[in-house]
């Protein structure tokens, strides 16, 4: 599991990050929560916004691809002042597109403007804002049943257009607003001081039904429900670094404080249930909570108040090869919740009842250490210990809160450059504990269980080489041994034959469901030589995907499936000087068009995306 963090502050929006507003994307393995607070063990992804450039920047894209997709960017940054002190930058998207899923749709409009100001040559301020709604999230789509997915029923696969939903109850709608400020300032050669802060408001209203149920062979039961939804966060974060020397070694420190602010309100109705034919589908149906007054609906509210704040530390030590990590964190949450509902009356009116608030504080102290040594010749071995905390705010059955998820990962590698080449080797197996982990309880549906602690173990392979001016590989491999291994559950197996429960088997021992043993990827870039066609460059990948399980008893197994992409990219100034800075490129994914399943939940599986093509023209200038 990874967390999302965007300029170092944790995104708490319903909007999906857009990348034509980023710069760069990190991927941080292992528990990071010293410096970046309440993450899981996975780890996390790390997202930079855009912010104006040193020298002039102006690019347009369009683009295009199957399903109706039709898109254009824009991203122009520049110097306000004759000097340069001020900078802008504007980055703007607008996309529309179809799904492989009849009746759903992606449609999006974004800005992002900022401003850096650099008031002295010590001391900047950045001033970022961004404004997203996505009328349409392309996320409407459910899951499909076993038997027509997985398994082939007597009637064949269904199709990957057909739509589970009800096309007149199908709306998706997020919209997301953000104002940033980062402030840097250098005292001396010694001593930096920077400030994050973020507002961030986004809402999301939601009008869909969820798959229950497979009827028969040609039939599920769904029910149609509503959410609506808004998120307002406050987040800062303040940091001194410094550096220090202690003949023989030297320091590079940071001490720093965070807070975060969230409140959160949702309120969600239920309809009832209906049947489709999968193979001729009807889709006239119109749930009851359309008009909540007529059927006398009831819906559930929730308000939520989570607040956290926390202290760090870490010193970078370093001694000639040598690098040493030490680092602690303390982290204070309280999440406050309300739950309430609201009764529908057919005489026009409603009831508003409310429950007593609960208050769930929380806290923990995290800390990480690790060291490398990096030789001469261009390897670098290395270990780390890390440990993470994230709050959970939900009960049980009973109502008893769950405690907070903590992590202890194990971590051991080693890097290699090869000398005076631009080939990039990595090689780590790691070993990881999480306590507390929730699943869906078997004998209270809508509640979650702990299921005491997964262990996890593995091996992670990489290698990035530039085996000539003209050729790039990118390659990885992965290897996950993760079970349940401190577990008092038991989950009844379900039968591929007869698609019932079976027996009682306990959960201890077993393997996490949808999590595949084996992944691995390829990618290569060849640029054709100039006797050929100079200019011209060719992609071509391929994803291995292993088999993962759909449940804690392990009760069968999901195929693992491979995917090729292929690809072209070229530069028209190959053509004349007059074309500099416009490039064209078009991707294929899933060329095959292979259909398979990415997971399934027991009796339910979501069927991956078919043949896709993309292709955008851009220029700079």
């Amino acid at each position: 599991m990874t967390t999302q963090f965007v300029d170092g502050l944790q995104s708490s929006s319903y909007t999906a990050a857009e990348t034509a507003f980023l710069d760069r994307i990190e991927v941080v393995n292992g528990p990071a929560s010293v410096t970046y607070g309440q993450t899981a063990p996975g780890g996390l992804i790390g997202m930079d916004l855009k912010k104006p450039t040193a020298t002039p920047l102006r690019q347009a894209t369009v683009g295009f691809g199957n399903w109706g997709r039709y898109e254009a960017t824009i991203d122009v940054s520049d110097k306000i002042t004759k000097s340069g002190n001020l900078r802008y930058r504007v980055a703007a998207i607008g996309v529309t597109q179809g799904t492989q899923t009849q009746y759903v749709d992606y449609k999006r409009v974004g800005v992002l403007p900022s401003l850096t100001w650099d008031i002295d040559h010590k001391t900047s301020l950045s001033v970022l804002g961004s404004y997203i709604y996505t009328p349409d999230s392309g996320a409407n789509t459910v899951v499909y049943p076993l038997v027509g997915s997985l398994l082939r029923g007597p009637y064949g696969r269904i199709s990957r257009s057909v739509f589970l939903g009800m096309p007149r109850w199908n709306t998706n709608k997020t919209t997301s607003s953000m104002f940033e400020y980062q402030f840097h300032h250098k005292f001396n050669n010694f001593l930096d001081f920077q400030q994050v802060f973020r507002w961030e408001a986004s809402d999301w209203d939601l009008q869909n039904s969820y798959f229950n149920e497979q009827v028969s062979a040609s039939e599920v039961r769904r029910r149609a429900w509503e959410v609506q939804g808004y998120n307002r966060t406050v987040a800062l974060d303040t940091r001194l670094t410094g550096r220090v020397v202690t003949r023989p070694l030297h320091h590079t420190w940071i001490v720093g404080s965070d807070f975060r602010q969230i409140e959160s309100k949702t309120a969600n109705m239920f309809g009832e249930f209906d049947t489709l034919n999968l193979f001729s589908p009807d889709y006239n149906f119109v749930p009851c909570i359309a008009n909540p007054y007529t059927c006398g609906s009831t819906g559930y509210l929730t308000h939520t108040s989570y607040f956290q704040e926390g202290v760090y530390f870490q010193d970078q030590i370093k001694w000639r090869g040598l690098s040493v990590i030490l680092g602690g964190r303390q982290d204070w949450f309280n999440t406050t919740t309300r739950s309430g509902s609201r009764q529908y009356n057919s005489d026009g009116t409603s009831t508003i009842t409310s429950g007593s608030p609960s208050e769930r504080p929380q806290s923990a102290f995290t800390w990480r250490a690790g060291l490398v040594y990096k030789f001469d010749f261009g390897l670098a071995p290395y270990f780390s210990y890390s440990t993470s905390f994230v709050p959970q705010t939900t009960s049980d059955w009973r109502g008893k809160p769950f405690s907070p998820l903590t992590g202890k990962q194990f971590e051991v590698g080693l890097k290699y450059q090869i000398p005076k080449t631009e080939v990039f080797l990595t090689a780590a197996a790691f070993h990881l504990n999480e306590d507390h982990y929730l699943v869906g309880d078997n004998e209270h549906p809508n509640f979650s269980a702990d299921a005491g602690r997964v262990a996890a173990k593995g091996v992670e392979l990489s290698a990035n080489a530039n085996i000539t001016k003209d050729l790039h590989l990118t390659a990885s491999y992965t290897y996950t041994d993760i079970r349940y291994a401190k577990n008092n559950l038991t989950t009844s197996k379900i039968d591929l034959v007869t698609l019932s429960e079976t027996e009682l088997v306990a959960e201890q021992g077993k393997y996490v469901q949808n999590v595949p043993r084996n992944m691995m990827s390829a990618f290569i870039d060849y640029t054709l030589p100039r006797s050929i066609f100079h200019g011209l460059g060719v992609d071509w990948g391929i994803h291995y995907i292993g088999f993962t399980y759909p449940d804690a008893a392990n009760s069968y197994k999901v195929p693992a499936y491979v995917l090729f992409d292929i690809g072209a990219h070229y530069d028209f100034s190959e053509l004349s000087p007059k074309l500099h800075g416009l490039k064209a490129q078009l991707a294929i994914s899933n060329l095959t068009n292979k259909y398979y399943v990415t997971g399934c939940s027991s009796d339910q599986c979501y069927v991956g995306q078919a043949r896709r093509f993309y292709g955008n023209i851009s220029y700079n200038w």
